[in-house]
């Protein structure tokens, strides 16, 4: 699929500058007609909530060949935290290093481990430093794991994944990394990386509703994880409803929760569609549009926010006074603002045109 079979999927494209991907984008339209075949046959009484049920497995299949990694080694839950929050309780001694920034669902389901076996060393930030050097000077030999995400939003930079592999390797200590805001557009190599664990949302980057999540294990992790909610989803082939000894599956779906039907439903639509892009071609594409616009809009004052590597990502702090959510209001673009700092994110989608005019609203803000 090229560029422009992809934008033509997104009728909201049509009306709008979408540059707020970073929060949440708009709906694709093979996801929405299977929603809306879901909703029409609920409605109808035609469904059969089996095959709803079923779509969790099956997207499953999808991500794992998406990614490039057995289906057995993915676990299908509900929320990046969920993620977090059973890998989190696998660490019974060491320390858990992870930047005081970070976003709080990849945050706080480390630091409720805090107690006299288990440390959390939530890494303050230095000026002029990035958050990937913050982090490898952190990690030494009491470090169990460290936590991070390869882009966050609140300032775009793309953290150096094998740095902190290697580093990590080096103290046996082990890596999650929460790829919420990459996945889809940026090809980070993860199975050169050889994580221990990766985590997605995919409400994000990789167009599906929200309610999808997967947890990536490594192999020979898979042994040590526990479901964080254990239910009729987590048993393993096959599955039953009542009663029984207690069990789990033998591979990572031990870890799977409950489906929302129709937020999966949508993710295995959404998969299909990612299947088709290039990846290389798509990471090209957004890293030249977010290259462009850091260049332009710090030619008209603007600060950029990142302190380390670049991604799709742009925050840039706007001159005082410049009312830049009012310009972007009247040039029909959607982006976030939040005091005197404006965000942008670059999905395959958007093209030069969208960042002529996101920097038109810039320079005619007032």
């Amino acid at each position: 699929m090229n560029h422009s079979q992809f934008r033509a999927l997104f009728p909201a494209l049509g009306q709008r500058i979408w540059l707020d991907t970073p929060g949440a984008p708009p709906a694709a339209l093979p996801v929405t007609a299977a929603l809306t075949r879901a909703l029409e046959d609920w409605s109808g009484g035609t469904f059969d909530w089996l095959h709803w049920d079923g779509a969790a497995a099956r997207a499953r299949e999808l991500f794992a060949d998406y990614l490039g990694v057995a289906p057995g080694t993915v676990a299908t839950l509900g929320s990046l935290s969920e993620a977090a929050a059973t890998v989190a309780s696998t660490i019974s001694v060491g320390e858990i290093v992870v930047a005081e920034d970070e976003f709080r669902s990849n945050l706080y389901p480390w630091m409720r481990l805090l107690g006299d076996d288990v440390r959390v060393r939530v890494v303050p930030r230095v000026a002029g430093l990035s958050r990937t050097d913050v982090l490898l000077d952190a990690i030494g030999p009491d470090t169990a794991l460290v936590a991070v995400s390869e882009v966050i939003t609140l300032d775009g930079e793309r953290v150096d994944l094998p740095a902190l592999r290697r580093a990590t390797d080096d103290a046996g200590a082990r890596l999650f990394v929460n790829v919420t805001q990459t996945l889809g557009v940026l090809d980070s190599r993860l199975d050169e990386l050889a994580a221990d664990y990766v985590a997605v949302h995919g409400y994000k980057w990789m167009l599906c509703p929200r309610g999808t999540a997967w947890l990536v294990v490594r192999p020979d992790r898979v042994a040590d994880l526990r479901p964080l909610a254990p239910s009729w989803k987590s048993t393993g082939s096959p599955q039953g409803y009542f009663g029984g000894g207690y069990r789990e599956a033998s591979d990572a779906s031990r870890c799977d929760t409950s489906p929302a039907w129709f937020s999966w439903v949508g993710a295995e639509a959404a998969l299909s569609v990612l299947s088709e892009l290039d990846r290389d071609l798509t990471q090209r594409h957004t890293l030249r549009l977010s290259a462009r616009f850091r260049e332009q809009a710090t030619a008209l004052g603007c600060r950029d926010a990142n302190q380390g590597a670049a991604s799709h990502i742009v925050a840039v702090d706007v001159p005082d006074g410049v009312r830049t959510a009012e310009s972007l209001r009247r040039h029909g673009v959607v982006a976030t603002v939040t005091g005197n700092r404006l965000r942008v994110g670059f999905h395959f989608f958007n093209n030069d045109d969208d960042l002529e005019v996101v920097v038109d609203a810039i320079r005619h803000a007032s």
